[in-house]
């Protein structure tokens, strides 16, 4: 398998930035968006559970509904694809379950050998009873990171937003009574030329300062 190179990595993640305007006129590629999926796809959470769903918007009368409910923000609408990161908001027998025959049908394990790992997944929720959102809502962020990293390995922009009025995506969407509620969008497509934010510095704080080593 081809590796990119150490130097490589750190000028595409120093390239990255969170854009605050997007070119409209500029589509990410069919290849590229597949990718970019499937980076989502494949991304960890604990015990491999998924508590998540991916909304992906390229519908312009959807996406026009969005800057009124993301604080006045343009990059959902000027955006090629607009990715809203939704949150399970519980987990149950019923969904591990789920998951267990699906490692039946791709590893070709047999139930029985997987009884002691369900067991260890259902003690885990039944402790965090209260605070599954939460929980799932923390495996999202490690999605919505790869996502962002994936992207600029490929030379695709990215934004974060947090700024958005999640109830009434919800209610967009149609997530409202649903098993999922919105956590965070993310803005994917191509800077615009006239973007200043583009060239602006990273500020960062050093290596010594944030990392530790022992």
């Amino acid at each position: 398998m081809n590796q990119i190179t150490a130097e490589s990595l750190i000028q595409k993640l120093n390239w990255r930035y969170a854009v605050k305007r997007f070119d409209e006129t500029q589509i990410v590629s069919d290849d590229a968006w597949t990718a970019l999926e499937q980076s989502m796809v494949l991304a960890p959470s604990s015990y491999g559970l998924q508590p998540w769903r991916f909304i992906v918007i390229t519908d312009n009368a959807i996406k026009s509904q969005l800057p009124a409910i993301s604080w006045g923000q343009s990059q959902p609408k000027d955006c090629s694809h607009m990715v809203v990161f939704a949150s399970r908001r519980t987990l149950d027998a019923d969904y591990v379950d789920k998951y267990i025959l699906n490692i039946v049908e791709i590893r070709g394990v047999e139930t029985s050998k997987l009884h002691g790992y369900r067991s260890v997944m259902l003690s885990s929720i039944e402790k965090q009873r209260d605070e599954l959102l939460g929980w799932n809502t923390n495996q999202v962020y490690i999605a919505l990171g790869q996502l962002m990293t994936a992207a600029a390995m490929l030379g695709v922009d990215t934004c974060p937003m947090e700024g958005i009025e999640k109830d009434k995506y919800d209610r967009i969407l149609g997530l409202d009574g649903s098993d999922y509620t919105t956590t965070v969008g993310c803005a994917v497509g191509y800077r615009h030329s006239e973007d200043k934010s583009a060239s602006a510095k990273k500020v960062r704080f050093s290596s010594d300062e944030v990392v530790q080593r022992f």
